[in-house]
């Protein structure tokens, strides 16, 4: 829905309309798209504000559930100015997605219609609420200039900065997870909620045959029980053809089955063509066939499914914060490999805090090559040892944790409940 004439009309069936304002890259997108369903069930219209080829990739990409099936998500295309879409330089010094910055600001011209938006809104309903990401605060400032508006800022995890004109703060975590870290953030001033975990707990699953299983679910049906490890590192970043090689020959002499989901990073347009194909040893892919040992998939993986599939028993990751949440939510304990941002804190929280994972990649030695023999034995530590199974055991604990916190009566269920009746009050 891109007008206002409909957005007003349904404004005037509800006494507080939700507008949510995601940063444009793909985990940022993807936790505040769903954020709006969780939203959206308490029967309050949400309005998803972006770009048009951030708001095609959100609902292209969206897991577990259909954007279609929630008719009081709205979604709202705003042009902004062209923008350069450059691949990843993955010899660069730094990891940070540098690539995406032309993207960024583009998507700060976001603002002037925003501001139309929450003024037309304003003007049939009692309240209007604006979600930002705590990334992108300058495209939803104008709320404060309205009677009846009040914003409140996103994190991912845990955090104390706030921006001046926000009335609180939201976190996709919850109490199973970050308990400690929650009980000093409430001596802060400010309110918060802690209400993730936002992806869902249950799969969607098309009626529709046509719309077909992913090809490595079908080949994760064969394997045995927690046997597989899925690799994957999410959409910013783009390995050396070096690690590349590397991490392709630790994988193999673990002797571990794995699914690896080798893919260039997004660029700020993810439907441009002139996308970069990895180059593996010679054979691989004809040895990994033959002998049945793993899977490279090198298009989008259905990640949701493969964590929630029982085949799958463990996770090499970038612990970027959507992926950390998807594991614990599916009882899938982490081989860490943080890139860039948050995921050293993340990987930290993962394997000494949580004690869910084992290290692959040291943050302190980042700018180094990880040698196969490094991968190898994390591979086996994680997937076939003792301590490994101790690790599996507690991600078990930890994910039946926060499923309860998500049940009726749970923290989780409790905190979106009170948030909720915080926004009607």
């Amino acid at each position: 829905m891109n007008n206002h004439n409909e957005a007003q009309k349904q404004a005037t069936q509800s006494e507080v309309i939700v507008v949510i304002i995601p940063f444009p890259t793909q985990g940022h997108l993807n936790q505040l798209l769903h954020l709006s369903r969780l939203v959206s069930s308490y029967y309050i219209p949400v309005h998803y504000v972006t770009t048009p080829i951030h708001c095609r990739q959100a609902k292209l990409r969206i897991q577990g559930w259909n954007s279609l099936s929630s008719p009081l998500i709205n979604f709202h295309e705003f042009s902004v100015p062209a923008f350069d879409s450059p691949p990843a330089n993955p010899h660069s010094a730094f990891q940070f997605p540098s690539h995406l910055v032309p993207s960024f600001f583009s998507a700060l011209h976001l603002r002037k219609q925003v501001a139309q938006l929450l003024s037309a809104l304003s003007e049939t309903t009692k309240r209007v609420v604006v979600i930002y990401d705590y990334l992108i605060p300058y495209v939803g400032q104008d709320v404060a200039s309205l009677p009846n508006g009040e914003a409140y800022c996103f994190h991912p995890l845990s955090r104390e900065d706030l921006v001046q004109y926000s009335s609180g703060a939201l976190f996709n975590t919850c109490r199973a997870i970050e308990a400690p870290f929650l009980d000093v953030l409430a001596e802060e001033k400010g309110r918060q909620w802690a209400i993730g975990p936002f992806n869902p707990l249950k799969i969607f699953k098309p009626k529709d045959p046509s719309h077909g299983r992913h090809k490595c679910l079908e080949w994760l049906d064969k394997q045995v029980h927690e046997s597989v490890m899925y690799v994957s590192f999410g959409t910013t970043t783009s390995l050396t053809d070096d690690q590349v090689e590397s991490l392709a020959i630790g994988l193999e002499k673990s002797g571990q089955k794995f699914i690896w989901v080798l893919r260039d990073a997004d660029k700020g347009d993810i439907f441009l063509d002139d996308v970069r194909a990895y180059k593996l040893p010679n054979h691989y892919e004809e040895r990994l066939e033959l002998n049945g040992q793993g899977m490279i998939v090198r298009d989008w993986a259905p990640q949701l499914e493969i964590l929630a599939h029982a085949s799958t028993g463990g996770f090499m990751s970038h612990c970027g914060w959507n992926s950390c949440m998807e594991s614990i939510t599916m009882e899938v304990p982490i081989a860490t490999w943080p890139m860039h941002s948050d995921q050293p804190h993340n990987a930290l929280l993962v394997t000494e805090v949580l004690k869910i994972g084992v290290v692959v990649k040291d943050w302190e030695s980042r700018d180094k090559l990880v040698e196969s023999l490094t991968i190898e034995n994390a591979v086996r530590e994680l997937m076939a040892s003792e301590k490994g199974e101790v690790i599996r055991k507690r991600a078990v604990v930890l994910g039946s944790a926060v499923k309860r916190s998500v049940a009726d009566g749970g923290d989780t269920h409790v905190e979106i409940d009170n948030f909720i009746a915080h926004i009607r009050r």
